[in-house]
């Protein structure tokens, strides 16, 4: 039987990170958020709904959506974030139960920011949830993506409360300290889940 691991995290957080890590303990990691921006693609299954809901502005010269622009309209408007994602999370659904049954490997993890808002967290034995303090998740943005202080308050703020995924979490990942901590705890969860191989020393 295959352990399904839900991994989330808001933005800046560290999931990404934390996903490698499983990935080099020997799970199969599903990007979800990657499969997002794949179903957006044009002569993707969400491309014409996106494309009619937000109109020809979000489009770059070569037809492709300009998620730059896409995601300025909709982390400052919150019901247009829903209406997105009402178009965008069962099109990930259905691509990443896909992937999970094609899987070999007896621990799957799917990655998503979206995964609880999605629903797709009541598939999965466990839910891993990463973790770290507002201002850090400002400062990560600002440094690794370019944004100004304000943009990176915006994203940071248009994301339900840490606390409210905390609240429904098996297993909570605090990655506000080194890498090397983050690992540690990631290695002792990945030992308590059955059917799992040793981490490497």
């Amino acid at each position: 039987m295959k352990v399904l691991i839900g991994l989330t995290g808001n933005i800046a957080t560290g999931k990404s990170e934390v996903g490698r890590m499983l990935a080099e303990l020997g799970a199969r990691v599903i990007d979800a958020d990657a499969v997002a921006h794949q179903v957006m693609r044009r002569g993707g299954p969400a491309y014409d709904a996106v494309l009619a809901a937000f109109g020809p502005d979000i489009l770059r010269s070569d037809g492709e959506i300009d998620r730059v622009r896409l995601g300025a309209i909709v982390f400052a408007d919150k019901e247009a974030l829903r209406r997105l994602e009402a178009i965008v999370h069962p099109q990930v659904i259905a691509h990443v139960d896909a992937l999970i049954r094609e899987a070999s490997e007896p621990v799957v993890v799917v990655e998503a920011i979206k995964l609880i808002e999605a629903g797709m967290h009541r598939n999965c034995h466990a839910l891993w949830v990463v973790t770290c303090p507002r201002e850090q998740q400002i400062a990560r943005l600002i440094r690794t993506r370019g944004l100004t202080e304000a943009e990176a308050i915006l994203r940071v703020d248009a994301q339900s409360p840490q606390a409210e995924k905390i609240a429904l979490a098996d297993v909570v990942i605090d990655n506000s300290h080194t890498l090397a901590e983050t690992r540690r705890q990631v290695e002792t969860e990945w030992k308590k889940l059955p059917s799992t191989p040793e981490a490497p020393a």
